[in-house]
């Protein structure tokens, strides 16, 4: 059975059983505080768990992509080593929201498994939570009792807290879980060992399959437990594990998941799957790790040095790395898989094919980027091994290596054992220990249980037509993170606050009691569909009314650079081409930021004709045509545009200012003569085939334009009030140029005049032509002065200081022939004289420089010279 029908069959069945199927939600979570990716097909699902919003559906099946690379879910350094763990992998999952309960979920598991997929009932055991003294659980007897009426009671087996008992996080909804785990080894294995004994001892061969978690209690802050009133069904069973199980093979990467791609590794590295451990794990690495980051980028989120983007770096640097190491791939060749995986993947998820040009550039730039670093980075391992005074490497050096460059510390640690030398993992575990525990600690988050004021079903938001709101606090929480201290979390009744999201930062204000006391909102987030306002004290008297009210300046500015961002969109659609899509926004009050897809550097000219159209549409005073409920269908075809990674509702919001329509739930302009003007300030590249616009508008527009007027009077002031100020300018760029031409000539008679007199300043000691001696030259004459010296000298070893502009210089030039005979090496000479002006350098074996802060110690380092030829 191909993996695509074992998809469609597993929905189909869940469909039957009167369970809505409902797309996967995009893999990069953009509006949840507390995750980074979606990493369990219940994620998508949270609000409901919490109670936070009610399903039009209480039944729902569906494929989810996730990842788990990161936090306690954190595969990534067993992926590609063994065959059955991934980082992005697909789960199959069927949910129940206050509907049916375990009786259902168990029945149905296994009614599909044997009877619909055929798998051999004989092959199968199912765990149950054993239960925990700690948390005064008793044993799972319901599921039990319903499991033993299905299978042999030898077949089920009990299981601990860590294996049977699932929770959201510290705190939260949470409950036993029941396993269904598949024995597929030979008979003749079989006959050894019970595959009983082997249920969750990491067996290849003998893995849970599905996880049926039973929702029934609340995490309580203090760790206690208490049941909810509602009770929940959270399934999720890994499509590639049931597709190993479904096509009779023995990993999941010999399925019809990985084998297009395995090919095409093959015949892209001419190397061969199957014969090397060496090689077919790097295979492995690489086939899972394009899925995962092409997946990642078709959802929005783009490589980068931080938070969700530098995940993402990671895994493919990781991929680039074996391909290097393992299959000599000294070029790019990951992003020509993107290809297959569309094609193999497109039609059960079309942002694949949607983005494939996207996903092909950016891999291809990260490659090009990668392969350079780690080229630089063996010309530093190389200077680590040169300067070693033993044959075990420093772990603090090779960790600078890995957290500064991005050199990955098991390359560092096969190149120091291929050329007889050890690292010291010990120092260096210790020094990761200590960036993980900053990291860890910087980021820890304590938050106490809501404390329930009221009860309210769901907390409405007025902020489009208000900015002022009689409110009631429903439920208020302590959070302390070291980041930002103790913080408190509060929801209202309704709010006029809008919540950061679509890249529209949060609102700010205040909150009035009746008797005048302020209470500040520093800002308001969106977690699991409910309204959070921060503020950094509790206001008095909880269970009053009070008067919320939004920073309207703030708000104004930041209605304003959204307006424009949508006029921006338009603008280059039709300035640049349709081809152009949003790949990202950020809107604060200051400013904006637009990142878009695009093949080239946008021109001088084009930015203008950009500007030109927004200022336009400003200008025509255009209303704002707002639909606050529309379907998304239909909004599609009235020629709305959706953005780029967002998921969105059966009912969404239109936004409309002339011919620009878009999906947005940010705030806006009621007429785009508000935004006064708009100014971009700079344009550039993200990432291959992403370029970001910044701009500006009301306030800051007239800001900067007032600022530029300022700056230009005073520039005529300083050309005695010109009345041609460019053309004084490239006066004084041309009389410059001639100056410098000039004085580049004088520096060459000089030189001359040096060289003279260093040649009969040389010194032969042991047949080397010696000399150290400081010159009033700067480092490019240096270095000239060194070549023609040793053109015209044989055997000369030279060394010149020089205090250039307040920096202290050392160079050293050997000759060729000298450095092999003598095993001298000007790199090294020039490190070591370097600390006596304190700084460093480098260099070839026969000329290097250092440059460093320390003048006085320019003599000192010339007298340090000469030991090396005496």
């Amino acid at each position: 059975m191909k993996s695509n029908e074992i998809r469609s069959k597993f929905l189909e069945f869940f469909e039957s059983k009167k369970h809505q199927i409902v797309p996967s939600a995009p893999m990069v979570i953009k509006d949840d505080p507390t995750l980074m990716f979606t990493n369990a097909g219940m994620n998508q699902f949270k609000e409901y768990f919490l109670g936070n919003a009610t399903p039009k559906n209480t039944r729902a099946t569906d494929t989810q992509k996730c990842l788990r690379v990161s936090g306690k879910h954190n595969d990534l350094e067993e992926v590609g080593k063994d065959t059955y763990h991934h980082t992005m992998f697909e789960m199959l999952g069927n949910w129940s929201f206050g509907d049916y309960f375990k009786k259902e979920a168990i029945a149905w598991a296994w009614e599909l498994l044997t009877e619909v997929f055929k798998v051999n009932p004989e092959i199968l055991y199912v765990t149950i939570f054993e239960g925990d003294d700690e948390d005064g659980i008793g044993k799972d007897e319901e599921a039990y009792n319903f499991w033993k009426e299905i299978v042999p009671e030898e077949r089920i087996l009990l299981g601990n807290k860590k294996d049977n008992f699932w929770e959201m996080g510290d705190q939260g909804p949470c409950g036993p879980a029941s396993e269904i785990h598949i024995d597929i080894r030979s008979e003749e294995e079989k006959a050894k060992i019970s595959g009983k004994e082997l249920v969750n001892q990491d067996h290849p061969q003998v893995v849970e399959i599905w996880n049926l978690v039973f929702i029934q209690f609340n995490r309580k802050a203090d760790g206690s437990l208490v049941e909810l009133p509602n009770k929940h069904i959270d399934t999720g069973m890994g499509f590639e594990r049931l597709c190993m199980v479904l096509q009779d093979v023995k990993s999941n990467y010999d399925t019809d998941v990985f084998t297009p791609i395995i090919r095409e590794i093959q015949t892209i590295t001419n190397s061969s799957y199957g014969k090397s451990e060496e090689i077919d794990i790097a295979i492995r690495v690489i086939a899972d790790h394009v899925r995962a980051v092409a997946f990642a980028i078709a959802d929005g989120q783009l490589p980068s040095n931080n938070g969700a983007g530098y995940v993402i770096r990671r895994i493919l640097r990781r991929a680039i790395r074996y391909g290097f190491t393992f299959l000599d791939q000294k070029e790019p060749f990951i992003y020509k898989l993107v290809a297959t995986l569309s094609q193999q993947m497109g039609a059960a998820f079309p942002e694949l094919k949607k983005q494939k040009n996207l996903c092909e550039n950016v891999i291809k730039e990260e490659e090009n980027s990668f392969l350079k670093t780690l080229d630089q980075g063996l010309v530093l391992l190389d200077q680590i091994i040169e300067n070693s005074a033993t044959k075990e490497i420093s772990g603090k050096k090779a960790f600078e290596l890995y957290d500064t460059f991005g050199f990955p510390i098991d390359l560092t640690a096969l190149i120091l054992n291929e050329r007889g030398f050890q690292l010291n993992e010990t120092e260096f575990e210790e020094e990761l220990q200590k960036q993980k525990e900053r990291s860890r600690s910087a980021a820890q988050t304590k938050a106490e249980d809501w404390q329930i004021l009221r009860e309210d079903d769901e907390e409405e938001f007025i902020g489009y037509d208000s900015l002022e709101a009689q409110v009631n606090i429903t439920k208020f929480r302590k959070v302390e993170s070291k980041k930002d201290g103790t913080l408190y979390q509060l929801v209202f009744n309704l709010t006029p606050f809008y919540p950061e999201g679509g890249g529209q930062v949060g609102d700010k204000g205040y909150l009035e009691s009746s008797n005048g006391n302020v209470t500040y909102i520093v800002d308001t987030k969106n977690e699991n569909n409910q309204i959070i306002h921060i503020a950094k004290n509790l206001p008095e008297n909880l269970e009053g009314s009070f008067k919320a009210v939004v920073d309207a300046k703030q708000r104004a500015r930041s209605a304003s650079n959204h307006s424009a961002t949508h006029l921006l969109h338009q603008a280059l659609r039709s300035i640049l081409g349709t081809h152009v899509e949003q790949k990202g926004s950020m809107v604060h009050s200051g400013y904006l930021r637009f990142d878009f897809s695009h093949f080239s550097k946008v021109s001088a000219e084009e930015l203008k004709q950009v500007e030109n159209f927004v200022n336009a549409r400003i200008r025509e005073n255009l209303p704002l045509e707002e639909n606050r409920k529309i379907a998304y269908a239909e909004a599609i075809e009235q020629g709305a545009i959706a953005l780029f990674g967002e998921k969105y509702g059966d009912a969404v919001r239109t936004i409309r200012f002339g011919d620009s329509m878009e999906l947005c739930g940010g705030t806006h302009v009621k007429n785009t003569s508000e935004i006064w003007h708009f100014k971009i300030i700079s344009e550039g590249a993200v990432a291959s085939g992403v370029r970001r616009i910044e701009a500006i508008t009301g306030d800051a527009a007239k800001d900067f334009l007032t600022q530029q007027s300022e700056n230009f009077n005073q520039i005529k002031a300083l050309f005695k009030n010109a009345k041609d100020p460019i053309k004084a300018v490239n006066d004084l760029q041309d009389e410059n140029s001639a100056l410098k031409k000039e004085i580049e000539t004088l520096l060459k008679e000089k030189a001359k005049n040096v060289k003279g007199d260093l040649k009969n300043e040389l010194t032969e000691i042991n047949g080397v032509q010696f000399l150290a001696k400081q010159v009033d030259l700067d480092g490019g004459a240096l270095k000239d002065l060194s070549f023609q010296l040793g053109g015209e000298v044989e055997n000369l070893f030279l060394l010149l200081g020089s205090a250039n502009n307040g920096k202290a210089i050392i160079s050293c030039y050997i000759s060729k022939d000298l450095a092999e005979e003598k095993g001298l090496n000007a790199g090294q000479i020039v490190r070591e004289l370097g600390k006596y002006i304190q700084g460093g350098g480098g260099g070839q074996a026969f000329f290097a420089t250092a440059g460093g802060k320390n003048l006085d110690g320019i003599a000192k380092a010339l007298e340090e010279g000469k030991k090396f030829v005496s």
